[in-house]
């Protein structure tokens, strides 16, 4: 753990400040550059293996060429296996394609290193025969998936040659994880044996994270070779896949589906399926059809299913429904759905002179309520070229009013497009919008919190056990620790849950757009988003506050993006089943800890 006066002078830092590993992970969050020089003598020279892999990580997460040339010449030296992997793949983080070492060991950060290299760079075919070597299940677990996790993430798109390789391992490979991210990757092949195996593994898969990768990787075939599939998806035992093949569907069906897609919603026993559908069969201004979808948001007492059913509609009807909705709730998630729908139908209709005179007055006077959604949704629209409102944004009061009344950092999300907007209409580059330090750890807190501080989450599906991490994440734990001794997070919703991603909640607001008063430093360590892990949402570096999430599976492209500040050690069957608007009852700490 850091000490409480920890402070950086980093062109000029001695060798003996980076003492231990923490002190050497903590560039991992600070990513100047000017400490690469010192961290490339600690893992060059430091005795400590893990103090070594400590370094290599900050480096990656520093990147630039001379960490690159760093941590090339280190791994001929380092003799340390685990070292060697977090060396490794931080070479995929820093390195150009053609510096990537030939090596003849083998070991799993090999497959990391190229899912790194995958995600900055499109690769050569003969990558992909490497790769899929390593899918081959004599190889280890970790091998694999990041084998896995190369295919399906990188960008490389002609990974045709791995085809044999990836529907072996969704078929076969006894690690679920592995089998979902193969089925993602096939996306990218389409052939009949990716069809088909894809197609199988959509309905039959006994997980239902591979199942829901394996919809969403339909999403690269026809409609009409996937209809049966998708359709029998929609009713899964398990909601998250039929929300998830809705979502295929709407990506994919056309104006010829829409009897069968208004027959499935028809038919739909889930609330978020069923608009889902909706929206996929409204992809034309249908009068009848908008009627429908009213009466169904007229009767529903959900909160998100009212914005659910908004964001269903189109055509002039939604535009007038969803402007009456703007202007009359109270509720945030419903106003900022009749937000996003306005913007949508915007680009729809943009043409006349009178159109972009009705979507000024509406943006105008939605700015001039001062929310933080409205405002975020509108300015982000009022700036973009192709809606063509510099012919008729005249006075731009109305923006400088709206920036008058909002504060930093809690306001971070939507005081951005606001100054895109005003530098787009005054004709110039948007000014930095900087995030002061503003919110100082708590060390005496710190001090007070166990090495495994348990949470007891208590939510309407179940109880969920959480073990914080404040060795790795100090600031972020005390953070959150202060928030529940507070009854902060007591009644809030889960406001967001992607299929096999994420279940996100803590915020103020109930749509994604709330924040505290304050802002915490991103605190990147050298763990990884794993099945069960906690994270703290942000707008980018150091805007973290209230808002946590839990991983459905691994996330590896979340690794040092996202700070990770705990883990599910009891109650994934729950978290798996957390759907939108479930709520946290409450939430207590195992023991209590003395708040001071």
């Amino acid at each position: 753990m850091l000490p409480p006066k920890f402070t950086l002078s980093l062109s000029s830092a001695p060798l003996n400040f980076f003492k231990g590993q923490f002190a050497a992970c903590a560039f991992a969050s600070i990513q100047d550059t000017a400490a690469t020089d010192h961290l490339g003598t600690i893992l060059l020279e430091d005795e400590d293996a893990r103090v070594r892999a400590a370094a290599a990580y900050a480096l990656g997460q520093t990147g630039g060429e001379k960490a690159a040339s760093l941590l090339l010449h280190a791994l001929s030296a380092e003799r340390d296996s685990v070292t060697r992997d977090y060396i490794l793949e931080a070479i995929g983080k820093t390195a150009s394609v053609s510096e990537i070492p030939e090596t003849d060991f083998q070991s799993p950060g090999i497959t990391w290193m190229y899912y790194r290299l995958g995600l900055r760079h499109e690769t050569p075919p003969h990558f992909n025969t490497v790769i899929a070597s390593y899918l081959d299940k004599k190889n280890d677990r970790v091998s694999r998936l990041g084998a896995a996790h190369f295919f399906a993430r990188s960008k490389t798109l002609a990974i045709d040659n791995a085809l044999a390789a990836l529907t072996q391992a969704l078929r076969s490979d006894p690690d679920p994880e592995v089998r979902m991210a193969s089925a993602w990757a096939l996306r990218k092949i389409k052939s009949k044996p990716s069809l088909e195996a894809l197609s199988f593994a959509a309905l039959n898969d006994s997980d239902y994270r591979v199942r829901v990768n394996a919809v969403n990787a339909l999403e690269s075939f026809p409609f009409n070779d996937t209809r049966t599939t998708l359709l029998s998806a929609c009713n899964d035992s398990l909601v998250q896949v039929g929300v998830a093949a809705a979502g295929t569907i709407g990506k994919v069906a056309d104006d010829n589906d829409v009897n069968d897609l208004i027959a499935a919603a028809r038919n739909a026993t889930h609330w978020r399926v069923q608009a889902m559908l909706y929206q996929a069969a409204n992809i034309t201004d249908n009068p009848q059809l908008n009627a429908e979808i009213i009466a169904l948001y007229n009767s529903a007492s959900h909160p998100y299913q009212k914005a659910a059913l908004l964001m269903a509609l189109n055509g002039r009807d939604a535009l007038k429904f969803a402007s009456d909705v703007l202007f009359t709730t109270e509720i945030p998630a419903i106003r900022t759905a009749a937000a996003q729908v306005i913007v949508a139908l915007n680009g729809e209709y943009s043409e006349s002179m009178q159109d972009k005179r009705m979507f000024l007055d509406l943006y105008t006077r939605g700015i001039a309520l001062g929310d933080l959604a409205v405002t975020g949704l509108f300015t982000g629209a009022l700036a973009d070229d192709n809606l063509g409102f510099k012919d008729v944004v005249k006075d731009l009061t109305f923006l400088y009013q709206a920036r008058d009344k909002f504060t930093l950092p809690r306001d971070y999300e939507s005081y951005v497009p606001l100054e895109r907007a005003i530098a787009f209409f005054e004709e110039r580059e948007p000014d930095v919008v900087e995030r002061p330090f503003n919110h100082p750890i708590d060390w005496d807190l710190v001090r007070r919190i166990p090495s495994h501080q348990k949470v007891l989450i208590t939510t309407t599906q179940g109880e969920i056990t959480i073990d914080l991490n404040v060795d790795a994440a100090p600031g972020s734990v005390a953070n959150f620790v202060q928030l529940v001794q507070g009854g902060y997070y007591n009644g809030k919703a889960f406001h967001r849950v992607v299929p096999n991603f994420v279940v996100q909640g803590g915020c103020n607001r109930g749509d994604g757009w709330g924040s505290a008063d304050y802002s915490i430093r991103s605190e990147f360590s050298q763990m990884r988003y794993v099945t069960g892990s906690v994270g703290l949402a942000s707008a980018g570096k150091d805007t973290e506050s209230t808002q946590w999430f839990i991983t459905h599976s691994p996330t590896p492209h979340l690794d040092g993006r996202y700070t990770i500040f705990g883990a599910v050690s009891k109650g994934m069957d729950i978290v798996h089943r957390l759907e939108v608007g479930d709520s946290i009852l409450s939430v207590r700490l195992v023991p209590a800890v003395n708040p001071g």
